[in-house]
């Protein structure tokens, strides 16, 4: 017993983290390899089951809180990225306790990371109208942007949608796709105006949207068609997503469908849509006064 410890506490913690992540799939796949290769940066890809104690976590902490990103030399690694990874780090801690490789729950002991709230822009209905009646260089861009607006898909997902995802149940239409981000199944009805902004059908292994792309050049369409319908913020095509959700709030929708029609997976995601809603009560209170 004594041996097969000793032999368990050598074994390495990287190679047992990227067996992990290796089992991972969806947009979750990449946030654990780059949590892998933080972890591989600060341990230079050797560390020891043996190693890991409060002390050396916490160091990990500090130095995701500290380093670069990898994406950009000039920029540190964001306060919510670095909380993401460090959770991935603990996950893999408490599976590492359970199988026996540790002695002790690191996970439980451990303090994640603390995200900072992010701030979700949106648009409001009259902006929409005026987005409508603005001439976009990229009419297909500008489709899709609409269609997001009032369906709270992703780009990812909408680049994806072909028309034999598409079902009539009556006079409704229903949508049955695959999510990109999750790989959850999804079934998502749409309204008859969000159904327009789809054209004329075709067969069904035909995209929708065919020819959409996500790149900065048409990025560039995004921002000028914004610009020229007057609206002065930084709108990005995740922006139409955000718009959704918080338009279905402000008519009534409870939180827990808007939820499910994100296709979220845990409630607590939502919930940043509400904390919007209240900050629009609290502006809405201040606009009447008697002095």
């Amino acid at each position: 017993e004594k041996l097969r410890e000793s032999e368990l506490s050598n074994g390495s913690f990287i190679d047992y983290f990227n067996s992990i992540a290796e089992q991972k799939n969806g947009a979750n796949y990449d946030s654990w390899m780059s949590a892998k290769n933080y972890l591989i940066k600060f341990t230079d890809g050797k560390l020891k089951f043996s190693e890991i104690d409060e002390k050396y976590l916490e160091s990990f902490k500090q130095f995701l809180l500290t380093t670069q990103s990898h994406r950009s030399t000039k920029t540190k690694l964001s306060q919510n990225s670095a909380a993401s990874y460090f959770n991935k780090v603990k996950a893999a801690l408490g599976q590492a306790y359970q199988d026996g490789f540790l002695k002790m729950d690191y996970k439980s002991k451990v303090k994640s990371i603390k995200e900072k709230e992010s701030r979700r822009e949106h648009l409001t209905i009259d902006e929409l109208k005026q987005l409508m009646d603005t001439e976009c260089n990229n009419p297909l861009y500008k489709s899709a942007a609409m269609f997001s607006a009032l369906t709270g898909l992703r780009i990812s997902d909408i680049k994806n949608l072909t028309w034999g995802d598409v079902q009539k149940d009556g006079s409704s239409y229903i949508l049955k796709f695959r999510q990109q981000k999750t790989k959850g199944l999804e079934t998502h009805p749409i309204s008859e105006e969000a159904y327009e902004f789809m054209g004329e059908p075709m067969d069904k292994d035909s995209k929708v949207f065919e020819g959409l792309k996500n790149t900065a050049y048409e990025n560039r369409h995004l921002y000028q068609w914004i610009g020229a319908s007057g609206i002065t913020r930084r709108i990005t095509f995740h922006c139409f997503r955000h718009t959704y959700a918080t338009l279905q709030l402000s008519q009534g929708t409870d939180i827990y469908t808007v939820s499910k029609l994100l296709g979220h997976k845990n409630l607590k995601t939502t919930q940043i849509y509400a904390k919007v809603m209240d900050q629009a009560k609290r502006a809405a209170a201040n606009k009447i006064s008697l002095k």
